[in-house]
């Protein structure tokens, strides 16, 4: 229970993290943040005190955070997409991530030019544009925020974070 996920928010009630019950209850005895949600009907005891396990907390100051960068994995490329097939749409098998335009048409590895494809696809793409073997994409590749990547990466884990994470 002290390693759940606790979904932090800034002062303004903007997402920045997720940190583990343990360190959102040192937050809140240190006075730096606030409980806003709980895990229905869970306590931690210690021998002074009875805490509510937290789902949200806030922090009592505004925290200006640089702009978060996520790192160009296969791995993120394969949970942006949430393994499914950018090609034709599937989910099963082996998935692997392809380029839209070809390294050997000056194709870069950035997030708008990587998919998720299945190994069928990829082979019948192989080193051709999408157009060229009749393939179109079915979302158009972004580069994730860091909402997104609290949203689709680590997960919601609780109901209750939905709302801030703007999913509601």
């Amino acid at each position: 229970m002290i390693n759940w996920p606790v979904l932090v928010l800034n002062q303004n009630f903007e997402p920045l993290s997720v940190c583990t019950v343990k360190r959102a209850v040192i937050l809140m005895f240190l006075g730096k943040a606030e409980l806003i949600e709980t895990v229905d009907g869970q306590v931690l005891r210690a021998q002074a005190a009875v805490v509510p396990v937290p789902s949200i907390v806030r922090l009592d100051y505004y925290v200006k955070v640089p702009i978060k960068r996520i790192t160009l994995t296969r791995k993120n490329v394969l949970k942006r997409d949430r393994g499914q097939c950018q090609y034709c749409g599937g989910k099963k098998g082996q998935m692997t991530v392809d380029h839209i335009i070809p390294k050997i048409f000056g194709g870069k590895d950035t997030w708008e030019n990587l998919v998720c494809a299945c190994i069928e696809c990829n082979n019948k793409k192989a080193h051709h544009l999408p157009e060229k073997v009749g393939f179109n994409l079915i979302r158009k590749p972004r580069k994730p925020n860091h909402i997104t990547f609290i949203q689709q990466f680590v997960g919601v884990s609780d109901h209750r974070w939905r709302q801030y994470l703007f999913m509601d």
